[in-house]
Formats: structure tokens, C-alpha cells, sequence
């Protein structure tokens, strides 16, 4: 059992701010997921790499202008101190996540899901002293904004990353959801889903899903879920004619 826990995929979060994580990693999917041994997260201040009495981890930007960077040596000391501390032939990868980076989607998800260490270092004031570049493997954003610092978007990634590691959910219901990778990209929505009662507020369960025909209900949910995706995000179609 030691040997197999040793070998589950690790995170690693480097925040300023680690209490901000403990009720999201601790419930759900994800807290389920760590109490089985599925996967690993840890969490490193880069206080606690700071050379400083004061554990000051910020200073004033040169050339002028508003707010804080984050300094360079503590955050270096900090990944440093985890690369030390990861397998042997199997280094981490270490993701900044920053609005600058590449659109997090599905497929970059399952690029993360399929490495053995991710090491995700929030940014936080302007950002980061940008010296530090190097010592990054990618850039991730979560789009076109920008969010007070990074750790709402580590936990959106471990999230997202989390749900498609083996044994965390069924397959089969991963392979049926929004976005999921196949062919190269995400191709279509998820179909609509219903629950109990059949009837709500005078609005029906349509019949072909109580049914009973599994061929039938298949051929509803593919015919529903192209449909969904031409109303609400026909981007995505056109993504699919395009490649």
C-alpha cells in the first residue's frame, strides 16, 4: 500500500495565502479523492523561503507605478525546495498561473492529469518579479480577467485536473460530460439532464428518457446535446468544421 500511495499524482500549491484552501480541498470530490490515497496536494508558503526577519516576500516595482511584485528569491526558494524534495525521474511541473498564460480548457486539464507532479505558484499584488520566468515550465490563465491573485485559479485547476485522475469517478461519466477531450479537442456539449419528479411546474421529462429503450434514450441524448451546443455555443461547432 506505501508503494502504490507513493506513486499518486501530486500537487503542489505555492501561496501566499494556505488557509484560503482547506475547506475546498477538504470536501467534496476532491477531499474524497485524498482520503483514498487518489492524489496528493501540498501547500508551501514562500514566507516560510524568505530571507528576510520579516518574511517580506514583495517590494516596490522599479521604474515606478502602482502596488506591490513579489520578489523573485522566495518564490525560487520555494520551487527549489520542491523540485529537491520530488522523485528521482520525476521532476514537477511547475505552472504560473497568471492571466497572461494559455486558456485553461479541457485539454489542458488532461495534459495535467497526465504528469505525475504539477506544481501551481500563485501570483499575487502587480505579479511576479518576471526574472522568475525560467524557472516556470507554462504559463496557465483562466481568461480574460484578472482575479485579485492565483490561487481561486489553483483551485479551479486541481479541481478540473483532479476529477479525470483514475478511480477519483467513473469513466464513463467523465467521457459524457462538456469539453471532453476527444480527437484532439473538446467537440460538444453534455446532453440536458433530468431527475424526479416527471413532471414540474407543468413541464415534462421528455419521453424518450422514460422510455426504457437504452437505443432510443442514446440516440435522444446525442441529438439533445448537438443541439444544446448549437444554441448555447456554436463556437465549438465551428471549431470541429474547422479541423
Amino acid at each position: 500500500m506505501k508503494k502504490a500511495a507513493a506513486h499518486r499524482p501530486r500537487f503542489t500549491v505555492v501561496t501566499l495565502f494556505p488557509r484560503m484552501f482547506e475547506g475546498v480541498f477538504g470536501e467534496s470530490i476532491i477531499g474524497k479523492a485524498r482520503e483514498k490515497g487518489l492524489v496528493s496536494i501540498d501547500l508551501v508558503n514562500p514566507r516560510d523561503h524568505s530571507t528576510d526577519r520579516h518574511r517580506k516576500v514583495d517590494d516596490r516595482p522599479f521604474g515606478g507605478g502602482p502596488g506591490m511584485i513579489m520578489m523573485a528569491e522566495p518564490l525560487f526558494r520555494a520551487i527549489k525546495d520542491v523540485r529537491s524534495r520530488s522523485r528521482e525521474g520525476s521532476a514537477p511541473w511547475v505552472v504560473h498561473l497568471s492571466p497572461q498564460g494559455r486558456r485553461f480548457d479541457a485539454g489542458v486539464a488532461a495534459e495535467l492529469a497526465a504528469k505525475g507532479s504539477v506544481v501551481l505558484v500563485c501570483g499575487h499584488y502587480e505579479g511576479i518579479d518576471e526574472r522568475l520566468d525560467t524557472a516556470f515550465d507554462d504559463e496557465i490563465s483562466m481568461g480574460d480577467f484578472v482575479l485579485t491573485g492565483g490561487e481561486i485559479a489553483a483551485m479551479a485547476v486541481v479541481d478540473a485536473v483532479t476529477r479525470l485522475l483514475p478511480g477519483v469517478l467513473a469513466q464513463e461519466a467523465v467521457q459524457a460530460e462538456s469539453f471532453f477531450p476527444s480527437n484532439g479537442g473538446p467537440a460538444r456539449l453534455d446532453h440536458p439532464h433530468y431527475t424526479r419528479p416527471r413532471v414540474w411546474r407543468g413541464r415534462k421529462v421528455p419521453a424518450a428518457l422514460l422510455s426504457g429503450d437504452h437505443g432510443r434514450i442514446s440516440e435522444w441524448r446525442s441529438r439533445a446535446a448537438k443541439a444544446a451546443t448549437r444554441r448555447k455555443r456554436p463556437d465549438l461547432l465551428r471549431l470541429k468544421e474547422a479541423a
